[in-house]
């Protein structure tokens, strides 16, 4: 079976983020099933249930868009199957989103998926840290190996006045004092007893809505 916008639209009302998902909730369906097929054959998730598909990865990042903090560019860092970036890209077009993955075959999946849905992505296959350091308004971690040791090198390429978000559990991280951030907020998934989203805001806190 392929998943479908109308399961797309049903997930995204439970998550109360149906007018981020409703327009784009074809795309989104595409994206899932180009993951489902190319799961088959390469592993590149232990997430293989459709339902799952949809809760884990597709309303993940739609949540990660409805909540996106002000920005022009935003990193994807540490990509894998491309959540939250490829859902962002779907449901944000004025936010221009590269993926960094490391592996070939999920960069390869990653490559496919922008050029299948004609996405404003651009695809670094090689590792987040290579990038130049503060050129990104708004960069994204989650699920990545030893993902505490990545958060300081994901926090210096977040730019002046940019923000780091953390798709996860618990509290909010402790940066070192170079890298600290201003202000973090805390947003508990729909639906989930531990999964949140946090947003750290590098500078100009007063300014930011929270």
């Amino acid at each position: 079976m392929a998943i479908t916008p109308d399961q797309v639209e049903a997930a995204a009302a439970r998550w109360g983020v149906s007018s981020t998902a409703t327009p784009v909730a074809d795309r989104l369906a595409a994206y899932g099933n180009l993951l489902m097929r190319w799961n088959a054959r390469l592993s590149l998730t232990a997430i293989r249930d459709e339902a799952n598909l949809i809760e884990r990865h597709l309303m993940e990042g739609v949540f990660a868009a409805s909540h996106h903090p002000p920005a022009k560019t935003a990193l994807d860092f540490g990509s894998g199957t491309g959540v939250p970036g490829i859902p962002i890209a779907i449901c944000r077009e004025d936010i221009a989103v590269t993926l960094a993955e490391s592996q070939g075959k999920k960069a390869a999946f990653l490559r496919e998926v922008t050029r299948h849905l004609g996405l404003n992505t651009a695809v670094h296959a090689g590792r987040a840290e290579t990038l130049p350091r503060a050129s990104f308004d708004a960069v994204w971690i989650r699920a990545v190996d030893k993902s505490a040791t990545m958060l300081a090198p994901a926090a210096a390429l977040v730019a002046s006045a940019g923000s780091l978000c953390l798709l996860g559990t618990g509290i909010a991280p402790q940066l070192p004092s170079d890298l600290a951030l201003c202000h973090w907020k805390t947003l508990r998934l729909p639906g989930s007893s531990d999964r949140v989203l946090h947003i750290g805001r590098r500078e100009e806190c007063s300014t930011w809505n929270t």
